[in-house]
């Protein structure tokens, strides 16, 4: 006796992919601020941005560093760090932004002048930024130092910034949380001019 055929069963259908995860701010693989870690052309420097409150560390306390030079440590915010880790180079120029004033602004330039290195306050457990898991053999935090070029006599203030439609799509605006973050070459005239 043979066994009855059944209706032929319909073909499965195929699961639908997944759609990709955007990727985070600062990721190295595509997304807007990839440029930040491309090659780079022979001789080319780069533009950035960095925070500090002024009460914390102000860009007069930099003037007042030997050699107007500090090492910016205590980031503990993975894009942040691979700004500083993976895309800053010795020369590039650096905005200085006073964050949580009353007058959020960019207060003056620096330059990096020491490229990526493991940042020794994650490893101190007496430091405001000591992190437990991060391990002086396969060091998970970075900071550069930074020398002060120049402060200007007219700062340009969070709220410029935002009314500028050439500036709607700089990182500061798009990724504020972050205490470093790339600017463009474009974007850096527009605040060069504005700050006369």
């Amino acid at each position: 006796m043979t066994a009855k055929k059944g209706p032929k069963a319909k073909p499965k259908a195929k699961p639908k992919a997944k759609p990709k995860a955007a990727p985070k701010p600062g990721a190295k693989a595509g997304g807007p601020w990839a440029a930040a870690f491309a090659p780079r052309a022979a001789g080319e420097k780069r533009y950035w941005l960095v925070k500090s409150e002024p009460d914390v560390f102000s860009f007069d306390d930099l003037l007042r560093k030997h050699n107007k030079t500090t090492h910016w440590d205590g980031v503990r915010n993975f894009a942040a760090r691979n700004f500083m880790k993976d895309g800053m180079k010795v020369g590039d120029r650096v905005f200085y932004y006073h964050s949580m004033s009353d007058a959020q602004s960019i207060v003056g330039i620096c330059e990096v002048v020491r490229e990526g290195y493991p940042d020794p306050s994650a490893f101190d457990s007496a430091s405001y930024g000591y992190d437990p898991k991060s391990d002086p053999d396969r060091p998970t935090w970075f900071m550069v130092d930074l020398r002060a070029v120049a402060q200007f006599t007219r700062p340009v203030t969070l709220v410029e910034i935002k009314k500028r439609p050439e500036l709607k799509d700089m990182a500061l605006l798009r990724i504020g949380r972050l205490s470093v973050t790339p600017v463009t070459a474009s974007e850096w005239d527009t605040i060069c001019k504005l700050a006369g």
